[in-house]
């Protein structure tokens, strides 16, 4: 059972650090990065669609993702989705494919990006110890109820501490890589 519990507590920690570095991968960071789009919606027959699903997305340079409908006929509202998206770049329109050139960001955006990244980070910290508690709660519970001795108990929590201090160290390097993208001119 305590196995289990640790087993639980590794898990949902790892999946913290992995939703922080999907949530950090949709910050543009001033050059071209196929997953701002992860998020892009397009209505496909009437049917909700992953643009990621109806279009091939390349980066011919740095700065240009090109992305290259499966279904020619759906570049119009390929374009609108992008348009009505919150990713802050207009599409560019040739009939075949859809350009979007991600501009330089200024020294002020590049700052508050850095900010929402410490935010984001913070969060996953958060939702780090919120799943210590809770795996330390339940090595109580198991303890009170004599599944566990208190020696037991002591060393679990150690082995929970542990794992905590790793998946923290792992969230600070993700966020410091992050930081450090998005600051470099």
């Amino acid at each position: 059972m305590a196995d289990k519990i640790l087993t639980e507590a590794t898990d949902k920690m790892k999946k913290a650090a992995e939703n922080l570095q999907r949530e950090l991968g949709q910050i543009r960071a001033g050059r071209a990065n196929a997953s701002i789009l992860d998020r892009v919606m397009v209505t496909y027959y009437g049917v909700p669609t992953p643009l990621n699903q109806m279009a091939s997305i390349t980066i011919p340079e740095a700065r240009i993702l090109m992305i290259t409908p499966f279904d020619k006929t759906m570049i119009q509202e390929i374009e609108k989705s992008i348009m009505q998206s919150d990713i802050g770049i207009t599409p560019a329109n040739d009939g075949n494919v859809i350009r979007l050139v991600i501009p330089q960001l200024t020294e002020e955006r590049r700052k508050e990006l850095a900010k929402d990244v410490k935010k984001e980070a913070e969060n996953a910290k958060i939702a780090v110890r919120n799943i210590r508690r809770d795996a330390i709660e339940s090595y109580k519970k198991q303890e009170k109820s004599g599944d566990i001795t208190v020696d037991d108990l002591r060393d679990s929590e150690k082995e929970v501490q542990t794992l905590t201090d790793n998946a923290i160290k792992e969230i600070d390097g993700i966020a410091a890589e992050k930081e450090q993208e998005l600051l470099e001119v």
